[in-house]
């Protein structure tokens, strides 16, 4: 039985790290197009954006159904998961609000407030991935 929990234990941090990469690539890039779009008003980079933001957003619910699941058959310290869990709660918010702000169309789309929501993106799922990242490298401990 305890070598089971091992192995579970053992298997579910890799996937939710993996998983956890996703959204940071995808609104750092959907940063990116918004700025070339801001900078070119060619709309193609506009379309680029909303579809990495939907691509972060997805890959974002499914890192986070898999961070539940290493924290239930995992423990670490509470803290460092919370605020970690806390912040990519308001990320995945904040990326949702930013993708409906991006599916209007022409400029304001993206400039000023679809601009500024996928700056404070970048920065939040810059942060959770940094949290992550440090409660993943915390002792763990086998679930009783």
């Amino acid at each position: 039985m305890a070598q089971a929990q091992s192995t579970r234990a053992r298997l579910a941090i890799p996937i939710h790290g993996i998983l956890g990469a996703y959204p940071l690539v995808c609104f750092t890039a959907a940063l990116i197009t918004d700025l070339a779009y801001a900078d070119t008003a060619e709309m193609q980079w506009a379309n680029f954006s909303v579809w990495l933001i939907a691509g972060g957003v997805a890959m974002g619910v499914i890192a986070a159904i898999a961070g539940v699941v290493d924290a239930m058959v995992t423990r670490a310290r509470r803290q460092a998961r919370s605020w970690h869990s806390v912040l990519t709660i308001i990320m995945l918010i904040t990326a949702i609000i930013n993708g409906f702000i991006h599916s209007r169309d022409a400029w304001t789309s993206v400039v000023p407030s679809g601009l500024v929501l996928s700056v404070i993106t970048s920065i939040l799922a810059l942060v959770t991935s940094w949290l992550g990242y440090s409660a993943a490298a915390l002792p763990r401990t086998e679930a009783a």
